[in-house]
């Protein structure tokens, strides 16, 4: 094999190479004896000792350089090396890409040195065979050994001792190595200074992609597969299957079925119980016996490797006679298991349009819960039994790829490359990704039995104590991240006005992702750029924690434990124009643009208005992407930990309490307790003598008030907890102090992290699949602060000691509540939630459970139900669905949306244009129903309209959801598919399209975009109904005031706007009363008491913080009152009660709010689902029940409906008794009374009315008999008897058009339900032929200077 790679040509530097290859091959000659060499010249026929094994491997690694490297991942107790061999054609130590690691791994217990002999022996095989099979093995494989990974015990075994009574097992410290690795189901408590051994395993098994690995041990003949242990921790018989269950068996008997002793399953071995057997030879770890903080789950659950364990020997420590047959028995199996790295799935994910490698990419293969990872180059070997997979590839940054029915069979592997399209660059959203959640519980984070003197002496202190501007800085941080690769990630969220990186140093074990469980926090430096001991040392604190990682207790298990954050300099900037020795200047304070980064956030009292700036930005937008925890704001002029609020509704010094200032105080005396000159609260005596602070902390706004301040941001917009460090009376010391501010804060840096390991933590789980739940919520019974659970699920929720009720509840689940002691160190509780089905809210909800009852009854039943207090929510709880509100739809964007709505459910969905703008743009509607286009006149009609103001497109986007939502659960979900059923629905989500094409995101006052392309707001341009005043309309109004409002017959219209959180109801134009204000009034409270914000009534919007608006509703006169609104021309001329709902304070908020603002409004905007079935509805007709059409239905003395062709009237009235008049030309009056319910399905009323058998004030017949008895005896007193008739009806005209003028036109009311679409001339035409109580036609003419025109009587 050798000879094949030698070069053909001379080569005089070869030859120098050879000549030292045959020197170390003649001292490896006199080393080895010549008894006991097999065919390959390998000596079986003794054991090494350390000294002899490290000459053998050194003398191989020279003897054959161009396959073979020697190097030591680590030492153990007592110094000695843990020496690897790697074994590659790949120059050794150079990466090869797509080439994937396998490893073996021997004599982890000292005491069992048959693993170390045939490692030992299969280095020797690869390195001098000519055996073709180990060509193709080395070609395709990078091939690592590590021979001993206890040789301290070795040395103390005893040749010949078959049961480990010698001693020998354990490591010089007594330890078990093969119980010291962190385990999934229990905590390991082993400090990682007595086990070098398995902290150097550990972190090489991080640093490199391993593929497969096989653990060679003794005491039995076997091969073992994960888990090795279970959460119930039997002790025997418990299969603990993990998800790559097949992968494992696979593995398992490809050895097994190798070995000559293992394949039978029984090894007879002395120590055995005589029914001991193995099938195949394999067994699953736990159910052979249980052993936590093992090497092979470890390797599967932390390094992506498929480990398993081999026992060769039922002697641990066999005499040297046997070695030769062990090797011969091990031999093949031990090749045919490094052959298996090469079965499955393997290929590289790269970059679409630079073509590059994509680094820890996930590789999710659908059904199974375990994911892996890239490498650097992008490169993946995924192990697979023979079938058929999807896979998927998910990449920060990257749309994911699947590839579906990929075939894998036994060999070779098959191939499968991924290209990931990256995202644009302002799509910020996060693509969520399924993984298996694994609980573990942490260590506790402490020094680990070691006095904090011995703990000091040993750690390594910095050395760079100087200023660093940004380039020296840059430098630095790029140092680390070079050095200690295994543990750090540098990383930048940004840039600064003058385009520097704000650079982030991430320290922790599995850099580059977040580990599930593992909490996350933050230190930030150097906001001010004038003050800057924070900045230094945050640099201090890099190099201590990446020299010490791994020899440190405290330091080690602080970065295993937690993934850290460190941004040294947040403005550097200014950190550029600071000059050094400043005390408390203002040189450099501020940001390139002159602005104070620290009042430059979004504040919960004040508006601020200074423009966000890019650095602010930027860390805005990482903190929402990230789940940190805690995090510290490092800052100087003083010295005080300071913590929540940093500032009060009134901008006056006051204790600003907020909902966690309990934690929010321990947080910051743990920090102070630490900094003696601190915690003794006289900071800057000679700046501020009068200045002082209890135990070294303060509440912000009890010291001064700061509006704009990051750390208020993250704690009411996050879920992170900041407090702000104030860490010296000088801002810009000068460098020879810098030693003094490091010992002064060390004990107080380190000791802040690890208050991210208090209160509780855990997991939601989902009950039916155990995967984590995103997104859940986590409420702590009277702490008014809701946190949310993490992508896998994962949370934390920082307390101090006590006792409380946590409640987690999530979209689509049952929630729960339990109780919680938390103590010091975290308590780890986890939550697993049933998904709530339709069956969950049929067995909660008695109207779907009544399957007896009649269809319409049953109906009546479901709104009963709904309008119930927890009626909606159980429906929501019933309609799980995440529609990603993650970003707004222009107007190309929002076309295609409806038409896939469209498209993807068209048998209940119709799309329509109304009209066009003024730039063209449709402005379309979407009827949803079960009969969409078709006329159906007993079913209540509803619209919501949104975008008139096209600067305000939240309701837009809310629209866009509450369609899908509808939709999507259509025919799913009982409750919504019976509202679709009866109900026609109508939903305009754009009314200004072109204003909305020029708006801009995050403009939370602008006005542009507001108009239309005229400049005209839209809602101040319904003047009227005449064709006069329709042709002086936009042509965005005339269409939806010709094709929506007039002759459509809706029975309620919502409409969404923007710019506060509140309800108005008509009218707009300033008037003294309103006909019917108690039931305009009542739909709009009922919007509002369905949101969780805006019934409290304080909009809190920060250009008016001190508004009320009781209740959340108001008459929009006595807000913001205007003439010629679509709300009161909806009320006036399309007889239809409207309401204007202002769903969120900014006009245009950034997309990230989409989400909250649509889980604020999804119930109120079912509530209007479930209101317009309410109020009255009924039919009029004769005694033998004809209808009897355009009937009046006059309420309460002043509103007026008129009944459809069909008889039918339908009105929406407030909860009460209301007086019902019914007119019907040629039928006598009928009075009725009613009550409405606010709980119950609408009023039903049937009128029948009688023939009216009076003319003039005579009975009918009297006349008409009288008029025929004249005709036949005189035809003169017929004329005469004519003529006085004729009189008679003429002048009974003139009186009943007099007496009508007086009436002072009885109102018309909300609307026409269930009406053909007639012109309005004929409907005036058809209500002035005898109508006793009619309508004159000037109410449909607007004569707009009088106010009697409108339909309700505005009372002087």
């Amino acid at each position: 094999m050798a000879s094949g790679r030698r070069r053909p040509r001379f080569d005089g530097a070869a030859w120098a190479r050879r000549l030292v290859s045959l020197s170390a091959l003649m001292l490896f000659s006199v080393l080895s004896p010549a008894a006991a060499d097999d065919e390959s010249g390998i000596d079986t026929s003794r054991y090494y000792n350390y000294q002899n094994m490290t000459e053998l491997l050194r003398g191989l690694a020279a003897a054959h350089g161009s396959l073979a490297r020697l190097f030591s991942i680590g030492q153990s107790v007592e110094k000695r090396s843990l020496w690897v061999m790697e074994i590659s054609t790949t120059p050794p130590g150079l990466p090869s890409p797509g080439k994937p690691k396998f490893k073996y791994v021997g004599n982890m217990h000292g005491d069992e040195t048959v693993s170390r002999q045939v490692l030992l022996y299969l280095i020797q095989y690869l390195l001098r065979g000519r055996d073709p099979r180990v060509d193709r093995l080395l070609d395709a494989t990078d091939i690592y050994i590590l021979p001993s990974m206890n040789p301290d015990g070795f040395e103390r075994s005893v040749e010949g001792d078959c049961s480990g009574e010698q001693g020998g097992r354990n490591n010089a410290r007594n330890k078990d190595l093969n119980r010291s690795f962190s385990d999934q189901f229990e905590p390991v408590d082993v400090d990682g200074a007595d086990v070098p051994e398995v902290v150097a395993m550990e972190k090489w098994i991080k640093e490199n992609k391993f593929v497969v690995s096989g653990n060679l041990h003794g005491g039995s003949v076997v091969a073992s597969y994960p888990y090795d242990d279970s959460i119930i921790h039997k002790e025997i018989g418990y299969y603990s299957k993990s998800p790559d269950d097949e992968v494992f068996k696979y593995l398992a008997k490809s050895y097994a079925s190798k070995h000559p002793v293992m394949k039978t399953g029984t090894p007879h071995c002395a120590n055995d119980t005589p029914e001991e057997t193995f099938k195949d030879g394999i067994t699953n770890g736990a159910e052979w016996y249980d052993v936590s903080g093992g090497m092979q789950d470890y390797n599967y659950l932390q390094g992506d490797c498929f480990e398993i364990v081999l026992e060769l020997s039922c002697c641990k420590y066999p005499p040297a006679s046997e070695l030769s047959k062990e090797w011969d028995n091990n031999r093949d199996s031990l090749l045919t298991l490094m052959e298996k790295v090469h079965i499955g799935v393997a290929g590289f994910v790269t970059d679409a349009v630079l073509g590059s490698g994509i680094p820890n990419a996930i590789i999710v293969v659908a059904d199974i819960d375990h994911n892996i990872t890239t490498g650097n180059f992008g490169d993946f070997h995924r192990l697979l039994v023979p079938g058929t997979y999807n896979i998927t590839v998910v990449a920060q940054g990257y749309m994911p790829e699947t590839i579906f029915n990929i075939e894998v069979v036994e060999s070779p592997v098959t191939q499968c490359n991924f290209t990931l399209q990256p995202l644009g660059a302002a799509d910020n959203h996060t693509v969520e990704t399924t993984t298996t959640v694994v609980t573990s519980t942490a260590e506790n984070i402490g020094t680990q039995n070691l006095s904090e003197d011995e703990r000091q002496s040993k750690a390594f202190e910095p050395e760079n104590f100087r200023h660093h501007n940004y380039a020296d800085m840059e430098i630095l941080l790029r140092k680390y991240a070079t050095e200690y690769r295994a543990i750090t990630r540098l990383y930048t969220v940004g840039k600064s006005v003058k385009q520097k990186n704000l650079y982030v140093m991430e320290i922790s074990d599995n850099p580059g992702r977040h580990e599930m469980g593992e909490p996350e926090f933050k230190y930030i430096g150097n906001m001010h750029g004038n003050e800057v001991v924070g900045r230094e040392l945050l640099l201090n604190l890099i190099e201590y924690l990446c020299h010490n990682f791994g020899t440190d207790p405290e330091v080690t298990n602080l970065v295993t434990k937690t993934r850290i954050h460190i941004m040294p300099s947040m403005n550097p900037d200014g950190y550029e124009i600071a000059k050094e020795g400043d005390m408390n200047g203002m040189v450099g304070r501020n940001n390139s643009n002159n602005f104070d980064l620290n009042r430059n956030f979004p504040d919960q009292f004040f508006q601020i208005t200074d423009p966000q700036q890019p650095e602010t930005l930027a860390v805005m937008d990482w903190l929402n992407k990230t789940p940190f925890v805690l995090s510290a704001n490092l800052h100087g002029g003083s010295l005080v930990v300071n913590y929540p609020y940093d500032d009060d509704a009134d901008g006056i010094i006051v204790y600003s309490k907020s909902p966690d200032d309990a934690i929010f105080r321990q947080l910051s005396l743990a920090f102070a307790k630490e900094n003696s000159p601190m915690f003794e609260g006289h900071p800057c005596k000679t700046i501020y003598p009068s200045e002082y602070f209890a135990q070294g902390i303060t509440n912000g706004a009890n010291w001064y008030n700061v509006p704009g301040g990051m750390q208020d941001w993250n704690y009411l917009h996050t879920n992170c907890f900041e407090v702000t460090i104030e860490l010296g009376c000088y801002k810009f010391p000068y460098a020879k102090d810098l030693p003094k501010y490091w010992k002064q804060n060390k004990k107080s840096l380190l000791q802040f992290i690890k208050q991210v390991h208090h209160g509780v933590k855990g997991f939601v789980l989902d009950a039916t699949n155990g995967k984590g739940i995103y997104n859940a919520t986590i409420s702590v019974a009277e702490v008014s602060h809701p946190l949310r659970s993490a992508k896998d699920g994962d949370y934390w929720r920082l307390l101090v000691p006590g006792v409380y009720k946590i409640t987690v509840s999530a979209r689509g689940y049952i929630p729960m509540t339990r109780n919680v002691t938390v103590v010091e160190a975290a308590v780890e509780v986890n939550f697993t939630l049933s998904r709530v089905t339709d069956e969950y809210v049929i067995s909660h909800d008695p109207v779907l459970t009544n399957s007896s009852a009649e269809p319409g009854k049953e109906f009546e039943k479901l709104i009963k139900s709904l309008s119930s207090e927890e009626g909606l929510k159980h429906l929501i709880l019933s309609a799980p669905v995440d529609l990603s509100l993650y970003r707004y739809h222009d107007y190309k964007d929002l076309s295609e949306a409806l038409r896939g709505l469209h498209n993807n459910y068209p048998a209940i969905t119709k799309l329509r244009s109304l009209g066009q703008s003024t730039e063209v743009r449709q402005i379309w509607a979407l009827e949803i129903s079960n009969k969409p286009g078709a006329k159906e006149l007993a079913k209540p009609k509803i619209k919501f309209v949104a975008g008139v103001h096209g600067n305000a497109p939240v309701g837009t986007e809310l629209l866009l959801a509450f369609a899908e939502f509808l939709c999507i659960h259509y025919g799913k979900n009982q409750a919504i598919t019976k509202l679709i059923e009866e109900t026609k629905i109508v939903i305009v989500p754009s009314v200004n399209p072109d204003g909305r094409e020029i708006a801009q995101e995050g403009q939370c006052i602008s006005k542009v975009g507001m108009t239309n392309v005229h400049g005209k707001d839209l809602d101040t341009d319904f003047i009227g109904n005449s064709s006069e005043q329709l042709a002086d309309m936009q042509p965005e109004t005339r269409a939806i005031v010709k094709n929506l409002i007039l002759n459509q017959g809706f029975t309620l219209s919502v409409v969404l706007d923007g710019g506060s959180l509140l309800t108005t109801y008509p009218y707009d134009k300033p008037v003294q009363t309103v006909e019917n204000e108690k039931t305009l009034k009542y739909l709009a409270t009922v919007y509002s008491n369905n949101h969780p914000k805006m019934y409290l009534g304080h909009p809190g919007c920060p250009n008016n913080t001190d508004e009320s608006i009781p209740g959340g509703v108001v008459r929009g006169a006595q807000w913001h009152g205007h003439m010629y609104s679509m709300k009161d021309f909806s009320v006036t001329y399309g007889h239809c009660p409207e309401i204007t709902v202002y769903t969120v304070c900014c006009n245009f908020p950034h997309a990230k709010e989409l989400s909250a603002i649509w889980h604020d409004n999804k119930k109120s905007l079912l509530s209007m689902l479930v209101e317009v079935h309410k109020g009255l509805r009924g039919k009029v007709t004769d005694k033998a029940g004809n209808p009897i059409p355009r009937a009046n239905i006059i309420l309460n003395e002043g509103v007026k409906i008129l009944t459809s062709e069909a008889g039918y009237f339908h009105v929406l009235l407030a909860p009460g008794s209301h007086d019902v008049d019914a007119l019907a030309e040629g039928y006598q009056h009928q009075r009725k009374q009613v009550t409405v319910s606010s709980f119950e399905a609408a009023t039903s009323l049937v009128i029948v009315v009688e023939v009216d058998n009076k003319l003039f004030g005579l009975p009918r017949e009297l006349v008409v008999t009288a008029a025929g008895t004249n005709w036949y005896y005189d035809a003169v007193v017929l004329v005469a008897y004519g003529a006085t008739m004729s009189a008679i009806i003429v002048t009974a005209c003139i009186v009943w058009c007099v007496c009508s003028i007086k009436s002072n036109h009885q109102k018309d009311g909300f609307h026409r339900l269930r009406q053909h679409r007639d012109e309005y001339e004929d409907e005036i035409r058809m209500m002035s032929m005898g109508s006793k109580k009619s309508l004159l036609s000037s109410e449909f003419q607007d004569e707009t200077e009088s106010d009697e025109d409108t339909l309700y009587v505005n009372k002087h």
